[in-house]
């Protein structure tokens, strides 16, 4: 298990590791499309395709059709029960889970979003541990990365694959959680930054790695996202380029066109609904994975309380805050009222 900091190159890790051996089968896995997409693209800028030993499947991929679908019948007696997945729809939760129909699927047969990687348990104990079996029979390797993206019954659902005589290597930064797989209350202790502890609790079965450096960020903006989570390793930068304007910076709202049009940042803002001046955007989870030389950040309320009270206890989503300052090599700048700018163009 690795711990990595952003812009420490955990992809790269992930990307040298799958190519140094062209006979051991491997799987990558990630949750979303976006990153999946990075690694695809990588491997074939390294070797022009993606080498054949190498698989490369979304989670929900994974957990549907190498998990959940070829031992199916041992809970629901058909080989081929599971049609699909419904990725938005809401289960009843207060179905016992021995009601499997109601429990896992829809009408239509496709499995609930928040039951996927529960169903996948399931099977495997109703077919005495033959769906994990099968997996250490496909793969000698299992690459997750974003481990910070799954919760819930994903969660147990690594557990019998760090006990499945694979080798698991599992990357992810806690403090990275813009995204869930599923909204299930399972595990819910180890959400977000608590991720942490759940790591720390396996060491017993599994070496667990800090990749406590970054090859993004300044040392600025490094112990400026540090100070979100004081109960995390701190980050050492080896980006010591100096280009005038490094740091973590505050400018007002009619200074942001002369700011533009003299830095060129990349604009950073929470949701589609966050006003930007009319000047293009892009929403900060989608930003996570990327490299900027500078970023500007139209904050929310919870972001300008701590841009001036510097205590991360009652930010709302200081992950999409540490995402968003960590984009930057440079320089970071926060859009906030005239009176609080410290920025002249």
């Amino acid at each position: 298990m690795v711990l990595a900091a952003a812009g420490s190159r955990k992809t790269q890790l992930i990307i040298d590791g799958a190519l140094e051996a062209p006979d051991r089968r491997t799987l990558i896995t990630t949750y979303t499309t976006e990153n999946l997409a990075q690694i695809t693209r990588r491997l074939q800028e390294a070797r022009g395709i993606v080498p054949g030993n190498i698989a490369l499947l979304g989670w929900f991929s994974f957990l549907v059709n190498q998990a959940a679908r070829p031992y199916q019948a041992a809970l629901t007696g058909q080989i081929s029960y599971i049609r699909s997945l419904n990725f938005t729809g809401q289960r009843f939760n207060r179905t016992p889970r021995e009601q499997w129909r109601r429990f896992y699927f829809d009408k239509a047969a496709d499995l609930y979003r928040d039951g996927v990687a529960d169903f996948a348990c399931h099977v495997d104990d109703a077919s005495n541990g033959a769906v994990v079996r099968r997996l250490a029979a496909m793969y000698d390797r299992i690459y997750i990365d974003e481990l910070q993206d799954l919760v819930g019954y994903d969660l147990d659902f690594l557990d019998r694959l760090f006990q499945s005589g694979i080798e698991i290597i599992a990357v992810g930064d806690p403090r990275q959680h813009t995204f869930s797989t599923n909204n299930s209350p399972r595990n819910k202790q180890y959400r977000g930054a608590g991720l942490l502890k759940w790591l720390q609790q396996r060491q017993h079965r599994c070496t667990l790695e800090t990749r406590a450096e970054s090859w993004r960020c300044n040392q600025q903006i490094c112990d400026w996202a540090d100070a979100i989570y004081p109960n995390m390793p701190p980050t050492k930068s080896h980006n010591h380029e100096l280009t005038g304007h490094d740091g973590v910076f505050t400018i007002a709202h009619g200074d942001v066109p002369a700011y533009i049009a003299k830095y060129s940042p990349t604009v950073l803002r929470h949701s589609r609904v966050t006003p930007t001046i009319d000047f293009p955007a892009l929403n900060i989870g989608l930003s996570k994975g990327s490299t900027y030389d500078r970023v500007l950040i139209f904050p929310t309320k919870p972001m300008l309380d701590y841009l001036k009270t510097s205590d991360p206890g009652p930010l709302k989503a200081p992950d999409r805050l540490y995402v968003a300052v960590t984009r930057a090599r440079h320089s970071v700048a926060f859009v906030v009222d005239r009176h609080a700018a410290t920025y002249i163009p």
